[in-house]
């Protein structure tokens, strides 16, 4: 009997991570895979990016609506319960033996907690990372207690999985995801590029993405407000948005955004790029600017820039092609005008990416065909070995 394997998947950014994890599994003739797209992918106003999955050849087994119109705390918490509601049918149809997960989002969590109660074994990738300015933090480390295998991206993670009481043996350093893409899609050319946005670079072009922050002191409004009033200072510089998740306050930010489009003949703003043209972005451009995991974790492997604004990434591992700077107009400016610097150029090139060279995929794939899942439901807490603290003194 075939070990049928559910993804699930909720936002484009995800999906392109899992892309080819779900290839191998739909591949592998001793695994079949199952499909629930939920979340942004079934939003027209995030551009119903679960055709996405489908032109790329995998069926959607089940789809979970669970996004309300509304993005405030309370919005987002009926969303989750939504959600909860909607995977605890589906799994119960579908009958998976395992499902895959990736991050932190809030439909994640409801999928593993709906997992959790019908004793389904869950792999979690990308766990062990923090984000201590959202609260996708707490979601991520729940996520890792409620799973059963974790696939991380770097050491730093496998072993603050570990800290979290997982067993050693089941945690697995794979690399980051994201790096597959980059060597297994063949990137458009400029102008293959341009065409496929109907917008021309320039002689110096950026890629904007700028999400919600849940954590932070100043709202992101704010922070959204000072990053444009930066960028509308540049000159001779195309600027090339996606616009945010469905998170809190997002809504916000696409209307801000929108106007600064509408406002400004170099600037375009699109809901979803897809793998494809994002990546071909990113190897165009001169650099990444905002607060996206993508720019610490994918740009670096392009020898480009990344300008990392306020914490809503802190934690994470950083390459030195990461400039980090405070959500200010006065210090956005100032990591701009360091992108462009002939210091920061010369070094960029030599810069290694902490999250690895490629491979992740396959590693996963291999490690959930052959590891035994049969009662790793029921976990015991694996403790670190007791420091005497007065021995040590």
């Amino acid at each position: 009997m075939t070990r049928r394997i559910c993804v699930i998947t909720g936002t484009r950014a995800e999906y392109g991570l899992l892309r080819w994890v779900m290839q191998g599994i739909q591949d592998d003739p001793e695994l079949t895979l199952q499909v629930i797209a939920t979340g942004m992918h079934l939003s027209p106003e995030f551009g119903l990016t679960y055709r996405a999955i489908e032109q790329d050849g995998f069926h959607i087994d089940r789809k979970v609506e669970m996004l309300t119109s509304s993005d405030t705390p309370v919005g987002i918490a009926k969303s989750m319960g939504l959600g909860l509601i909607g995977f605890a049918d589906a799994l119960s149809e579908l009958r998976p033996n395992l499902i895959v997960v990736l991050g932190d989002r809030f439909e994640i969590f409801s999928a593993v907690s709906a997992a959790l109660v019908a004793c389904i074994p869950v792999a979690h990738l990308h766990g062990g990372e923090t984000t201590q300015g959202a609260f996708d933090e707490a979601l991520r480390h729940s996520i890792t207690k409620m799973s059963h295998l974790h696939f991380v991206a770097a050491e730093e993670y496998r072993q603050r999985v570990i800290q979290l009481g997982e067993q050693p043996e089941r945690v697995f350093l794979v690399g980051g995801l994201g790096i597959d893409n980059i060597k297994r899609l063949k990137l458009l050319d400029r102008a293959a590029l341009e065409g496929a946005l109907d917008f021309k670079l320039g002689r110096k072009s950026l890629l904007i993405t700028f999400h919600p922050v849940t954590l932070e002191s100043s709202t992101a409004e704010d922070q959204m407000e000072e990053l444009l009033i930066a960028l509308a200072e540049l000159k001779d510089t195309q600027l090339i948005f996606t616009l945010p998740n469905a998170d809190t306050g997002g809504r916000t930010l696409i209307k801000m955004v929108d106007q600064f489009v509408a406002q400004h003949r170099n600037a375009r703003a699109y809901v979803s790029l897809g793998q494809m043209r994002y990546l071909s972005c990113v190897a165009h451009v001169d650099g990444v600017v905002g607060n996206s995991s993508s720019g610490l974790a994918e740009v670096p492997s392009f020898k480009k820039g990344t300008i990392n604004i306020g914490d809503r990434q802190l934690g994470r591992l950083q390459a030195e092609s990461v400039i980090n700077c405070d959500p200010t107009r006065q210090s956005i400016s100032a990591a701009l005008e360091r992108l462009y610097s002939v210091d920061f150029l010369g070094g960029v090139s030599q810069v290694k990416n902490p999250y690895g060279d490629g491979g992740a995929s396959e590693k996963v794939v291999k490690i959930i065909k052959h590891h035994v899942i049969d009662y790793i439901v029921k976990k015991a807490f694996h403790d670190l070995p007791h420091v005497d603290r007065e021995c040590n003194k």
